[in-house]
């Protein structure tokens, strides 16, 4: 997946490691916003998660993590990556 500009600047400055990038991708809950799709990780997503990852003892390493969200715009490119600080609502 290609990055704008926007969001690589943006993964530097929070902190946000890539493979978090690719683990909202692939295991994430999906809502869309506007023009594109937001990843977040929501209960059924976290469980989807566990199950791949094997255990609780190996999610304990990510779950400092597992507030963030990623926005995918149309063209398949990342637009931007933020934590969580309150509930999307769903329509």
């Amino acid at each position: 997946m290609s990055y704008t500009l926007h969001a690589e600047v943006r993964l530097q400055q929070r902190a946000i490691p890539p493979f978090m990038v690719e683990l909202l991708e692939r295991f994430g809950s999906e809502m869309r916003c506007g023009g594109a799709d937001r990843f977040f990780f929501d209960k059924a997503a976290v469980e989807r998660l566990r199950r791949h990852v094997g255990d609780r003892r190996s999610l304990r390493h990510i779950e400092p993590w597992l507030n963030l969200y990623i926005v995918i715009g149309d063209n398949g490119r990342l637009v931007t990556a933020a934590r969580r600080t309150r509930r999307f609502t769903r329509p």
